[in-house]
């Protein structure tokens, strides 16, 4: 069965399995003792230590191994803003970061610090520039992603880790998805990332930290891991996490290697996609990205049951559409980013994906969107242009105005056309959209009320797709009113 979720979770490398169950025999002694087995645990320890460290581009002595990549970020964290407390109290991340920096950021909100969030175009990437000028005097701590886990945008890390050090801010960089692909540039100052998001053991995350870092570890120390992390380590786990990493680079980075392979199949997967599936946005940056990782949304699609059929035909995937969490709330990724959530499917090809699991997804996929289109009644295509097979060439859309003023396009139920969606959920007040658009003049309006809160992003991303204009939102009694006019 096509396992294609390796941004969530990579199948074990079949180096990480060797390595794991002969360090079993041989790791399993506490490394801090002198006796045989001790000094034999240290020195596998101290090995996997020198490898990790080699791949993430630092000295063995900066990096510790800790329980988990969101551990790492934590520790991170909160180990630079206490060691820079002096200085100020304020964080400065991207609107895109992976949840373990924004629930973190949240507690140091709460627990009265400042917090600042940067924005990112439509392809997910934060602009450097942007990033120097949150930059503030009581700036502690400046956080960046390597490349997006959603979208697999690449970030101007090594940019933005400049102007930190020229504006003496550190920068913690968190590496999860890059690092299986090559170090992290720049001058950084703290680096996170977690080994089974390349092929390693559950369970083990690093986390570096650059000589001359400002770094208080928080919570009761430990002798263990230069007092940054307490408790025995799995030393099996870290010396199978290490090992797997080493392999996947050196299979990553020679010419025509893994991640050219790779690189090369999700290049067709964002090409026939849009050739295959009519209505479907390609998003991310189609270039500065990750070479294992794509993500498209399709209109007029329930992502919830895309996923069950895709599953039904073989196929693991992931998606960030509203309608696939119990939150109901689309990504945070493709809501800051402004592009369109529902029937949202994302394809990290795992190491070694052959080529003709790739060319069976793309012969299903079809039919599956299809039949799920058919099941919700979606009508034929609208007007206005075809499916954007990247961000780039799909229209932009405004952010949203203020509320219009009273006569602007006429009394609701008036002028235009009024959809009451009220109660349904994602795609459901997007499909009934484009039900009725046909039905009033070019000039003239339609009006959705609905309290989904997907349609906040949706019906902008409809329009342009479908090169309409989103007017705006306007209170309503119960949800808010979405307004489109009819421009095609």
């Amino acid at each position: 069965m096509p396992y294609f979720d390796a941004a969530s979770a990579a199948p074990l490398h079949p180096v990480a399995r060797e390595a794991l169950v002969a360090s079993l025999d041989e790791g399993w002694a506490d490394p801090s003792r002198l006796y045989r087995e001790g000094r034999r645990a240290r020195m596998l320890l101290d090995a996997a230590r020198e490898a990790a460290a080699e791949a993430v581009g630092c000295r063995p002595d900066e990096l510790v191994f800790t329980p988990s990549g969101t551990q790492a970020v934590h520790s991170g964290i909160f180990g630079a803003l206490a060691g820079r407390r002096r200085v100020g109290r304020r964080l400065v991340h991207s609107a895109v970061e992976h949840s373990a920096v924004l629930h973190a950021a949240e507690a140091h909100e709460a627990a009265g610090g400042a917090v600042s969030e940067v924005g990112v175009d439509r392809s997910g990437r934060v602009a450097a520039g942007e990033v120097a000028a949150a930059l503030r005097p009581d700036t502690a701590l400046v956080c960046l992603q390597s490349a997006n886990h959603e979208v697999g945008t690449e970030q101007p890390v090594e940019e933005v880790a400049a102007l930190c050090r020229e504006a003496g801010v550190p920068l913690l960089v968190d590496a999860a998805q890059s690092l299986a692909w090559g170090p992290v540039p720049g001058a950084w100052s703290l680096a996170a990332a977690s080994a089974h998001k390349w092929g390693g053991p559950p369970g083990v995350g690093l986390l570096a930290v650059r000589k001359g870092t400002r770094f208080s570890p928080q919570g009761p120390l430990d002798e263990r891991e230069s007092g940054r992390v307490p408790g025995f380590g799995n030393l099996p786990a870290i010396v199978a996490a290490a090992a797997s990493l080493r392999a996947l680079r050196a299979e990553a980075g020679t010419e025509g290697g893994e991640a050219a392979r790779l690189r090369g199949l999700v290049d067709r997967i964002r090409r026939r996609v849009p050739e295959l599936v009519p209505e479907v946005e390609v998003v991310g940056d189609p270039e500065r990205r990750l070479p294992h990782l794509v993500t498209f949304s399709c209109l007029y699609v329930d992502g919830e049951t895309l996923l069950h059929e895709l599953d039904r035909a073989g196929f693991s995937v992931s998606s960030g559409s509203s309608c696939t969490s119990s939150t109901l709330t689309p990504s945070h990724v493709l809501r800051a980013m402004g592009v369109l959530s529902e029937g949202n499917v994302r394809v990290s090809l795992p190491y070694g994906t052959p080529e003709a699991e790739v060319e069976r997804f793309l012969e299903v996929l079809p039919g599956i969107v299809g039949s799920v289109r058919e099941q919700l009644g979606v009508p034929a295509a609208g007007p206005g242009p075809a499916s954007a097979a990247d961000p780039s060439s799909a229209s932009v859309p405004s952010p949203a105005p203020e509320k219009p003023e009273d006569g602007e396009h006429g009394e609701v139920g008036e002028v235009g056309e009024v959809v009451d969606a009220l109660g349904r959920r994602c795609p459901i007040p997007v499909i009934e959209l484009a039900k009725v658009i046909d039905r009033v003049p070019v000039g003239g309006t339609v009006t959705v009320l609905s309290d989904d809160e997907a349609a906040r992003q949706d019906i902008p991303a409809w329009c342009a797709m479908r090169g309409q204009e989103y007017v705006g939102e306007e209170s309503a009694e119960r949800g808010a009113a979405y307004v489109v006019r009819r421009r095609v």
